[in-house]
């Protein structure tokens, strides 16, 4: 049962609040531990399957990502697509997933950015959440946030339809000084708005690796500004929409 795997709740209005005032909100075990140790069994064994032994040598891309990992576990698209996420988003009023690994001893740092840099949606609601899969801090590389950060809207960084197949780092320059980490543990969940500024740093931990699932709900109109503004295709999870092919889209998972 997915109750077994998934806490059932929604947003306080405190909650709401302040992700609308900060950009941000950190939710406490929204994965429960069995829900934890069986999306741990099934991401790693895709991220094996796909990509082999950990390599410290080779490109951040091959080391730190594994997208659309819901086509690989099934659990990983049951909470995708039908856990308590789907009600959150739909509070916030703002699909796609990926694997996101920091490994021990992959120290590099992924830059300060807005999620819509790599990739501007309109309309501006969508919502990336992030599940930590282990219990993650400052020295694991833990995500930092810049509070207030989403109110300077949209940052253009010249990102279009090519530059985000070569999925290269779009990094921007902002003043830290009011920067603060997010420290998980293991089942929480992060949420943050589009034009919210974060970063990571890298694992210094010798024995403790950070592994996310990392989740994004769009609009059900949602168009990609950087591709002509074409329909940003993902799985209709509620509601309804213009465009016929999301209308169908993943409807065979």
């Amino acid at each position: 049962m997915l109750s077994d795997h998934f806490a059932n709740r929604q947003l306080t209005s405190a909650e709401l609040e302040g992700f609308q005032q900060n950009g941000y909100c950190h939710l406490a075990g929204l994965l429960k531990p069995a829900g934890i140790e069986q999306m741990l069994k099934e991401c790693m064994d895709a991220w094996a399957e796909e990509k082999g032994p950990y390599d410290p040598n080779s490109t951040w891309l091959k080391n730190a990502l594994l997208v659309d990992i819901h086509h690989k576990s099934k659990l990983v698209r049951d909470y995708y697509f039908e856990g308590p996420l789907v009600e959150i988003a739909n509070q916030i009023k703002g699909a796609t997933s990926q694997l996101t690994l920091k490994m021990r001893g992959n120290t590099s740092v992924f830059g300060w950015h807005q999620d819509n840099g790599y990739g501007e949606l309109a309309p501006y609601n969508a919502t990336t959440c992030l599940a930590a899969l282990e219990d993650n801090n400052a020295e694991t590389g833990c995500l930092w946030v810049l509070p207030g950060s989403h109110k300077q809207g949209q940052i253009q960084t010249r990102c279009n339809a090519e530059d985000r197949e070569k999925l290269g780092e779009v990094v921007v320059d902002v003043d830290e000084s009011q920067a603060i980490p997010v420290p998980m543990k293991a089942g929480d969940c992060l949420l943050l708005g589009c034009w919210t500024l974060h970063k990571s740093e890298g694992n210094f931990s010798e024995d403790q690796d950070r592994r996310v699932l990392f989740l994004r709900y769009a609009d059900a109109d949602a168009v990609e500004v950087y591709n002509d503004n074409r329909p940003r295709l993902g799985r209709l999870l509620s509601g309804s929409t213009i465009f016929p092919e999301v209308a169908t889209f993943e409807s065979e998972l």
